[in-house]
């Protein structure tokens, strides 16, 4: 039995992993596989693949781009999630924020530093024409302290994954003001070079158990029903989410890599823009 440790964001999409765990798949294929919830994001996940505290990360695909260029020793073995994700821009519920552009010029908060609320701020100014260079930022750690911080004033708004802040919305503590799509496919997973050298068998089988999960995935009876019990949604959301999510089970494309760092550098966000090979590899 191989040990191997994967990182992922405590959400929705991530359920297929769990499925895997709790009915002993992975098990069943020689893979001692332990899950770790990063409710920090990319930005966290980045540095634990970077301090070996995981082998794997099921990552967002910007965020990991960004960080292989600036030394993470990472490849992405696949592409998790095909569809894009949708990024909320969320207000205090009582501020007089009504419209994207009533937030121009106001502060930002993100999780932290290369996480994806902090490179999709940059992505949505550029949509609604502000200069990225003039960003200002807030780092909040997490859900909650964004809700300090746009409450206190501390920031104006914060982008997260549209379904997984619409409780906060619904119970009346943000307010969506607008919606901004990844312009590309949005998760991906991640595996240290090293633990990828020395376990390529091991990385095998956990994607083929994976795939298996996730190729049926929205076929599993009452789906909706434990995914929104587990991540305390609303089944009408949930239904609405999966309509529009597609999970992947093959490699991510070159093109999908070149878009990302086409987008990462004329946002002025990497130095330059590599070879695409540079940042996957096939597996055999």
């Amino acid at each position: 039995m191989r040990k191997i440790k994967v990182g992922g964001v405590p959400e929705h999409f991530n359920l297929p992993w769990h499925l895997g765990i709790e009915e002993g798949a992975f098990r069943s294929n020689g893979v001692d596989l332990t899950w770790r919830d990063f409710p920090d994001g990319t930005g966290a996940m980045c540095k634990a693949l970077r301090n070996k505290e995981i082998d794997v990360a099921v990552i967002l695909t910007e965020g990991i781009i960004k960080d292989i260029l600036n030394g993470n020793e990472a490849l992405i073995v696949q592409e998790y999630i095909a569809s894009p994700l949708i990024w909320g821009v969320h207000v205090a519920a009582e501020s007089n924020f009504r419209t994207p552009e009533d937030l121009k010029n106001q502060k930002v908060a993100i999780s932290r530093y290369g996480s994806g609320s902090h490179l999709m701020a940059f992505v949505n100014a550029r949509n609604m024409g502000w200069d990225p260079s003039e960003l200002e930022f807030e780092v909040v750690g997490n859900i909650e302290g964004a809700v300090e911080a746009l409450q206190t004033g501390k920031a104006g708004y914060f982008m997260w994954e549209h379904f997984t802040t619409k409780p906060l919305v619904d119970k009346g503590i943000f307010r969506r003001v607008a919606d901004c799509p990844t312009p590309w496919s949005c998760f991906v997973i991640a595996v240290r070079k090293e633990f990828l050298e020395q376990e390529q068998a091991t990385v095998q089988n956990m994607l083929k158990t994976l795939n298996t999960i996730t190729r049926d995935f929205k076929k599993i009876p009452k789906v909706e029903v434990a995914l929104a019990r587990k991540y305390d949604q609303k089944v009408e959301d949930i239904e609405q989410w999966l309509k529009i999510t597609n999970w992947s089970q093959k490699q991510i494309s070159v093109q999908e890599i070149q878009k990302v760092q086409e987008q990462l550098f004329e946002l002025g966000l990497i130095p330059e823009i590599k070879e695409n090979i540079y940042f996957f590899t096939p597996l055999n």
